[in-house]
């Protein structure tokens, strides 16, 4: 037994380990890609959750594609970043789980992805799982059963 309340490292659910949504930078969709490179650079994520004005999940946004989007033949077109939308740019297939998902949902879907968007039934924004906090709850369990033997 290990981790969060001597419960096995399969046994835990997403809930326990995930970041609330209150503390996660996000943009929504109709804002212009330059706020959305602002938010970015000022919380220093590579990418960011994408909410409706309902705070639905619609999908995620990163720097790299922020970027692609401005790059001209031969140089950055910056003017651009205020007439692009984060709607036209984002990634909206991206995978998602709920509260109740297992940790191990969790780290088969980061394996791809630094983080994994979690939401409710009705996709509504609940937080994130970061690979690190998977990681985490990993070293535990590892250390806890070391220590057992």
């Amino acid at each position: 037994m290990s981790t969060t309340q001597d419960k096995q490292l399969s046994d835990m659910k997403i809930s326990e380990v995930l970041i609330p949504a209150e503390k996660v930078a996000h943009v929504q969709l109709n804002n212009p890609l330059e706020h959305a490179l602002l938010v970015l650079m000022k919380s220093g994520y590579a990418a960011v959750p994408v909410l409706d004005a309902t705070y639905k999940f619609a999908g995620i946004i990163g720097k790299t594609v922020i970027l692609n989007e401005v790059l001209g033949i031969e140089s950055f077109e910056m003017e651009r970043l205020s007439e692009i939308r984060v709607m036209d740019a984002m990634a909206a297939n991206v995978p998602t789980l709920t509260r109740e998902n297992s940790l191990l949902d969790g780290l088969n879907a980061s394996i791809d992805h630094p983080f994994v968007c979690i939401v409710d039934k009705d996709g509504y924004f609940d937080g994130i799982l970061t690979r690190r906090a998977i990681l985490k709850q990993v070293k535990k369990d590892i250390y806890m059963n070391a220590y057992k033997k």
